[in-house]
């Protein structure tokens, strides 16, 4: 059974940038327009899929809608990607000072971290970054923006702030939000999400994460960066448990070493408020013990947004655990809907909403036959170290029947990552057995997400190791370490027999 779904409260306006953010992504002094008589293509939702979707159509000259019931930009902008890398980025300032001594710089004095101060350029930035989602900069696109709730009608009309808008294709992309587990006394305690997280001034002096998923644990390693005594909890046998396990293990090692007490295969029986404190009463391998904390961070998961829309209207089925149904093409049951982002997708990223975005485009608008199957969709967790990835791994790739081979280069092999004293971590290649098609690849790295868009690129292609084994690399890079993984597969070629052949060639030549 999925957890229940949080409702969250809108955050609060904290200083004149939040001010700047909610005057672009929600003016408190819009007024919708009047509807035209028929559209092109109205979409529900104002995250990435939805600004993606109904910018690209006014671009092609189509009459477009674009309806929001909360800030534009979505998640991605307003309670996650944006502000989650700001702070991320302000942790790892404080933890490359706490680490300066070893290369060779002394730091006289005390150094502090100025909690409140990190978030308010968090702040300052989203709220900068703002005006590309802004609801008047849809409007100068050619877009009429609805501000407000939508609710289907019928199989080609949508209903918000009292106008209905009838349509010839549609497309959902009203994205997730945050769920929760039922633990008895969370609720009457109070807790953090990455819907409200971002809106502390405060550090907490201890914090209790709940999930080693991505969410849990960038924010666990960032908060204890900060200062925070961080309990991380999780249910599974170790973090991370849907990536590979060797990358786990080294992002566990990091985050030990930051301050983060891990504890996995943990059940947590309640949580209560005792003196002040918040307790989280769970058991460990059977032993019952209390963690107490002053905050609480629940970071397990999203759930995508199908209540409220009266969908059942449309005729577009959907459930609460994976969202809107759709078909390859993003087509829903009602064939003049389309739906895009984390409201129908197994991957909910930024990026993937994006790409999906533009398949509707394709199918909604010109009858295209796009397929979401054919997307090869990288992900990256932005701990430190980094884990991306991309494809399959080779647990995943052998389950699906291949056989395989696995090249992998440790850092701490490759000069860059060795001066860098960023040598934790390696990049791995699955290819098919015999051949140099690559399967998938896995990068753990300081900066993995920023490498692996060259195996995607190379999978996106069609091309294998040996065009890796090609590519010149600017020498000293971390990237190296993926030219190395193409020369690993490039001496797989030669065979003994080629060995002979070519020793008898140059005794011959000499």
């Amino acid at each position: 059974m999925i957890p229940p779904t949080i409702v969250t409260p809108e955050p609060p306006i904290i200083d004149a940038h939040d001010q700047e953010l909610v005057a672009n992504v929600h003016p408190p002094e819009w007024d919708n327009p009047s509807p035209a008589p028929r559209y092109n293509l109205v979409v529900v939702g104002g995250g990435t899929a939805g600004l993606v979707a109904a910018a690209g159509a006014a671009g092609l000259g189509a009459r477009v809608a674009l309806i929001e019931r909360g800030r534009m930009g979505g998640d991605c902008l307003n309670y996650g990607c944006v502000p989650s890398k700001g702070i991320i980025r302000a942790a790892r300032a404080a933890a490359d000072v706490r680490d300066a001594a070893t290369f060779g710089v002394e730091i006289d004095g005390q150094v502090r971290v100025d909690f409140a101060a990190a978030m308010e350029r968090m702040r300052r930035l989203r709220a900068g970054i703002s005006h590309h989602d802004s609801a008047r900069r849809f409007r100068e696109l050619g877009i009429d923006v609805f501000l407000g709730q939508a609710r289907f009608t019928g199989a080609d009309t949508v209903e918000v702030g009292g106008s209905t808008l009838r349509f010839a294709k549609g497309c959902i992309a009203a994205g997730a939000r945050a769920v929760a587990l039922p633990i008895p006394g969370l609720a009457e305690v109070g807790f953090l999400t990455n819907e409200s997280v971002f809106s502390l001034t405060e550090l907490p002096p201890r914090l209790a994460v709940i999930g080693g998923g991505p969410i849990g644990c960038e924010l666990a390693q960032s908060f204890a960066r900060f200062g925070a005594r961080v309990t991380l909890l999780e249910v599974g046998e170790r973090i991370l448990p849907r990536g590979e396990a060797d990358a786990g293990a080294l992002l566990h090692e990091s985050m030990t070493n930051d301050g983060v007490r891990i504890l996995t295969g943990v059940r947590i029986d309640a949580v209560a408020a005792v003196d002040g404190a918040k307790e989280v009463r769970i058991a460990v391998d059977g032993t019952a013990e209390t963690v107490a904390v002053d905050d609480i961070l629940v970071g397990v998961g999203r759930a995508p947004n199908v209540e409220g829309l009266d969908l059942e209207a449309a005729g577009v089925e959907y459930d609460t655990r994976r969202g809107v149904h759709v078909d390859d093409h993003l087509r829903t049951t009602n064939r003049r809907i389309f739906a895009a982002g984390d409201i129908c997708s197994a991957f909910k990223f930024t990026h993937t909403a994006d790409a999906q975005a533009r398949i509707v485009l394709q199918n909604a608008l010109f009858k295209g036959r796009a397929k979401n199957s054919a997307l090869v969709v990288p992900w990256s967790i932005y701990t430190d170290p980094e884990i991306a990835h991309v494809g399959l791994d080779e647990a995943e790739a052998q389950a699906r029947g291949h056989k395989t081979t696995t090249f992998t280069q440790p850092l701490e092999e490759v000069d860059r990552a060795i001066l860098d004293g960023e040598a934790r971590g390696y990049a791995r290649i699955v290819v098919e057995q015999g051949t140099d098609r690559i399967l998938g690849a896995t990068v753990v790295a300081r900066h993995a997400g920023e490498m692996i868009s060259e195996v995607t690129a190379l999978m996106v292609a069609g091309k294998g190791l040996a065009t890796l084994a090609k590519v010149i690399h600017p020498y000293p890079t971390q990237a190296e370490a993926l030219k190395r993984l193409g020369d690993a597969y490039s001496r797989t070629r030669l065979t003994p027999r080629v060995a002979r052949w070519m020793a008898r060639w140059l005794a011959w030549t000499r």
